[in-house]
């Protein structure tokens, strides 16, 4: 129907109904039909002609009536009573009386009819279109200005396929009141009750500024149910335009994680990037990759995307060219092996980077186990080459990135990025650049993260692997770790090892339950099998070990870490022998040295000669 004929539609429904109403309220009061005289025709076109008027200057005839709701009603009854009070006016200037009791009864009448076929529409929607098959009763958790917007956007889309049935809060002042006709149904602790008890198909967590902590205790609660529960975007993203409250999402792990986001300092990393020659090693990688996007955003004048795989460097390549494709940001690639010496002076000598972000390096606990000497060439050997590389182009700053896992290390891979980081330590004390090395846990969706494989696992029906039900980790997103590597980067001074927030451990026992409830599944249905720690794990790792503890906290989410001893000497021998010794006894001896103390230094001297 056109905006037109839908005009004249409703002004020849109005125009039957004002006839009824004047023909009604005569035949009640004087219970005989009206006599159409002269005065009562001059009334009627008066009352007609002004409801018609009024209603085109109140928009009533623009107004979507299948919403209609309390403020469309006060408009017509203003419409209404201004062309009654118009109607009488006339009447009583040409018959000097007026029929009071005749034109309250119509006041009434017609305000209940028109009334009456404006909401027919709504009603035709709710109870017709929205048929009760292709609902889905919903319970909305948050009973604030968010919960209420989502409630009343629910209840006008004409294609939604959620009923609101119920409010969650835990204001007690709250409880028990109706909001928009929908009752708060309780507390979060009522969660499970409350969905059995009204058979409730969807939940929506519509607390857009919810602490992450409390967002975990909500979602244990609807976990326990069978229903669907989702989340409505970021706060940040409603209030710049990016998403609105009908889009909701389903809830991430990362949600879950009880930490909030990353403030950075804009302007000590600009003046740290911003039109300098950048170079990232692992620029392939999950951590490297997003360096680099990271990194782009503050606009350097190049970035040198270093890798030996050739297809994730074409990939990120592509990626940042078309992102930054208006920018004058040169991305080159580069195709090298840190362990090449030669080919990483070349290439420190012909880019001559200020600064270098070293994300290369062998991070998968299980695999080092089995290859050690790889260890060794890539985490030790590699990081060697690509400082010493710096060091003789004078690049500024130097970052290598490091792991929780180099704390009082149990693995090869833990061990070798340990005396990683004591090499880096060295390179600074002998080097007018920055050498720093920057600490954190594990990282969500990162190659040989623990997330993919549990969500390939689910996707196979199950059972989701878990080592050890009472395993804990640090975890943060790619995003997050990236961003504060850069700003540890603008900080350095040199020699320190970062360490940044993780936030409190997630077992990970809970991390799978969350991961097959997030899915759409349930623990039953999948399962979780445990199957023993793997050679190198810990239960728990640490950020700090007793020498390196340091109170001092340089950002909101980044400490530094005293400088432990350096066994160069040591690590010296080890490089040169590391060849010629079987896995087990080169296992033993890296692990030995990464967590000798400076007391053990000569004993471990005398055993590797």
């Amino acid at each position: 129907m056109t905006y037109k004929q839908r005009i004249s539609l409703f002004m020849l429904i109005d125009t039957f109904i004002i006839i009824i109403a004047f023909f009604f309220s005569h035949l009640l009061v004087s219970n005989a039909l009206l006599k159409l005289t002269f005065p009562v025709m001059n009334s009627f076109f008066v009352i007609l002609i002004c409801y018609h008027v009024m209603s085109f200057h109140l928009k009533l005839y623009k107004k979507a009536w299948e919403y209609a709701s309390a403020g469309e009603i006060l408009s017509i009854c203003k419409a209404v009573s201004l062309s009654i009070l118009a109607g009488g006016s006339v009447q009583t200037l040409i018959t000097q009386s007026l029929y009071l009791r005749e034109i309250v009864v119509a006041w009434l009448v017609t305000i209940m009819l028109i009334g009456a076929s404006r909401y027919c529409v709504r009603i035709f929607r709710e109870t017709i279109l929205n048929r009760p098959g292709s609902i889905k009763r919903t319970l909305i958790i948050g009973a604030g200005s968010a919960g209420v917007m989502v409630a009343r956007q629910l209840k006008k889309r004409n294609d939604a396929d959620l009923m609101p049935i119920g409010f969650i809060d835990d204001d007690s002042k709250k409880q028990k009141l109706d909001i928009l006709g929908i009752p708060v149904l309780g507390g979060v602790d009522k969660i499970g009750e409350i969905v059995r008890l009204f058979e409730i198909d969807h939940i929506i967590i519509a607390i857009p500024s919810l602490h992450k902590k409390e967002l975990n205790t909500i979602f244990n609660e609807c976990a326990k149910t069978t229903a669907k529960t989702q989340i409505l975007p970021m706060l940040e993203d409603l209030l710049i335009g990016k998403v609105s409250l009908s889009h909701f999402r389903d809830v991430r792990v990362e949600d879950l994680l009880g930490r909030q986001p990353v403030e950075l300092n804009i302007g000590s990393i600009s003046e740290n990037i911003s039109n300098k020659v950048v170079l990232v090693t692992g620029a392939g990688g999950s951590i490297g990759s997003e360096i680099c996007r990271q990194v782009s955003k503050f606009h350097p004048k190049k970035i040198i995307l270093l890798g030996h795989g050739e297809n994730s460097i074409y990939s990120i390549h592509y990626e940042l060219k078309d992102a930054y494709a208006e920018s004058d940001i040169q991305f080159i690639p580069v195709i090298a092996d840190i362990q090449d010496i030669k080919k990483m002076m070349a290439v420190m000598r012909e880019y001559k980077p200020d600064v270098v972000y070293h994300a290369a390096a062998h991070k998968h606990v299980p695999l080092m186990e089995e290859n050690p000497e790889e260890a060794i060439k890539n985490n030790i050997i590699g990081t060697w080459n690509a400082a010493e590389a710096a060091q003789m182009n004078d690049v500024t700053t130097f970052v290598m990135i490091s792991t929780d896992k180099a704390v009082n290390p149990t693995s090869v891979m833990g061990a070798t990025k340990r005396l990683a980081e004591m090499v880096i330590q060295h390179m600074d004390k002998e080097s007018p650049t920055k050498f720093v090395a920057v600490r954190f846990g594990n990282v969500l969706g990162s190659r040989g993260s623990v997330i993919p494989l549990f969500k390939k696992q689910i996707e196979n029906g199950g059972p989701v692997t878990v080592t050890h039900p009472e395993m804990v980790r640090y975890f943060m997103t790619i995003p997050e770790a990236s961003q504060l590597v850069i700003q540890a980067g603008a900080l350095a001074k040199g020699g320190e090892i970062f360490v940044l927030d993780m936030g409190e451990p997630v077992r990970i026992v809970d991390l799978a339950k969350n991961l097959i409830k997030l899915s759409g599944n349930s623990l039953d249905d999948i399962g979780i099998l445990f199957t023993g720690m793997r050679r190198g794990e810990k239960l728990f790792e640490e950020l700090l070990n007793n020498e390196e503890v340091h109170e001092k906290q340089i950002h909101p989410n980044i400490y530094i870490g005293k400088a432990a001893s350096l066994y160069m000497q040591e690590i010296e021998e080890m490089i040169s022998i590391y060849g010629q010794l079987d896995e087990e006894e080169l296992r033993h001896r890296l692990i030995m040295l990464a967590n000798k103390k400076e007391s053990e230094a000569a004993l471990y001297s005398m055993s590797v000669s």
